[in-house]
């Protein structure tokens, strides 16, 4: 059962993203941020990742602190967000070393961590490749990011990697399979 703190989080996440946009889509951005909750639950999550899921971006892009988090939803939520965080300032550092920085802290991360982590990028890669399969988007998708095709496609199999060590879930081998569609695509 959810409490209260989920519709908290859930307003929370509306207002703070609000007027953000999914890149190439258009679609409101809150979609993810649901679409990543809704994973974190269906795939064995508590409420508190499932807020964090809903928070996984509210650092990163709207300047959330994490004190703020620990003060509106507690320590663990706040942890959990803080470690699926890659950049906390404006404007973001390159992304290679970003990327590269994000991996190897991910690595040591705690299993809690790791669900809400795979589950964003399981979105992210789900929505990519439905994205390729359509005519109108198709190959084009991958302007929409910094970084071009290949060096996406080797973040998303560092991510895998890097969820895998010490880590065992069905939510891998989705993600798993995400990204071999994607490399098809």
């Amino acid at each position: 059962m959810l409490t209260h703190a989920f519709d908290r989080a859930a307003q929370f996440a509306i207002d703070k993203h609000r007027a953000q946009v999914r890149k190439g889509s258009g679609a409101p951005y809150v979609t993810h941020l649901f679409s990543v909750a809704a994973l974190v639950g269906e795939h064995g999550g508590d409420e508190e990742q499932m807020i964090a899921g809903l928070l996984h971006d509210s650092i990163e892009d709207q300047g959330v602190t994490e004190a703020e988090l620990e003060a509106a939803f507690g320590a663990r939520v706040a942890r959990i967000v803080a470690a699926c965080t890659d950049a906390r300032e404006t404007p973001k550092p390159p992304w290679r070393p970003r990327k590269e920085a994000y991996l190897a802290a991910l690595v040591g991360e705690p299993a809690e961590v790791k669900l809400v982590s795979a589950c964003d990028k399981l979105h992210n890669a789900r929505s990519i490749a439905r994205d390729l399969a359509d005519p109108a988007v198709g190959p084009a998708v991958w302007s929409r990011f910094t970084a071009p095709r290949e060096e996406s496609l080797w973040y998303y199999r560092e991510v895998l990697r890097a969820l895998s060590q010490g880590y065992s879930h069905v939510v891998l081998s989705e993600l798993a399979a995400a990204i071999a569609e994607l490399e098809r695509g």
